[in-house]
């Protein structure tokens, strides 16, 4: 598996989520399948079958989480700098074309959230700001076509 670059923050949410699911869920689709093994004839119980399946998703998503986090990279927070953008900056960026902003903050592919105006270090976008300055002019390859955004602030 891949490596994965978390910030610390991140990394600790992974972990309160694995907890949870070993602690809480697990014990729960345990019940649920002594419950429905009760009920008699293991051949025709839907029940048994659906808390079985559900068991092996549990596993399967527990199983990726720990992955995930044996792999993981605590970002330094300490060593960010805001001379060119690097993974974990705010950027706020202007399309050249239409002088719209926006503004994204660069994280780890496992902490993105577009609500939260946080996008993936491996998106063509942070890919094409990755290494640029301010007042840079870059030209990012998007699905719509080439799109040019000039690099206005850098912070975090």
């Amino acid at each position: 598996m891949a490596i994965t670059y978390m910030t610390k923050d991140g990394y600790k949410k992974k972990m309160e989520e694995i907890a949870y699911l070993e602690n809480v869920k697990r014990p729960e689709i345990s019940r649920a399948i002594a419950e429905a093994r009760d009920k008699g004839d293991l051949s025709e119980n839907a029940e048994y079958d659906a808390a079985k399946e559900a068991q092996g998703m549990l596993e399967m998503k527990i199983s990726q989480l720990k992955d995930l986090v044996a792999n993981a990279r605590i970002i330094d927070d300490s060593k960010l700098n805001t001379e060119e953008v690097q993974i974990l900056n705010k950027v706020k960026i202007k399309n050249v074309a239409n002088g719209q902003t926006m503004e994204y903050t660069i994280v780890a592919d496992s902490e993105a959230n577009l609500r939260e105006k946080k996008i993936a270090s491996s998106t063509p976008i942070a890919q094409g700001l990755l290494g640029h300055r301010i007042g840079e002019v870059v030209e990012i390859r998007v699905p719509s076509g080439l799109m040019k955004f000039e690099i206005v602030e850098i912070s975090f």
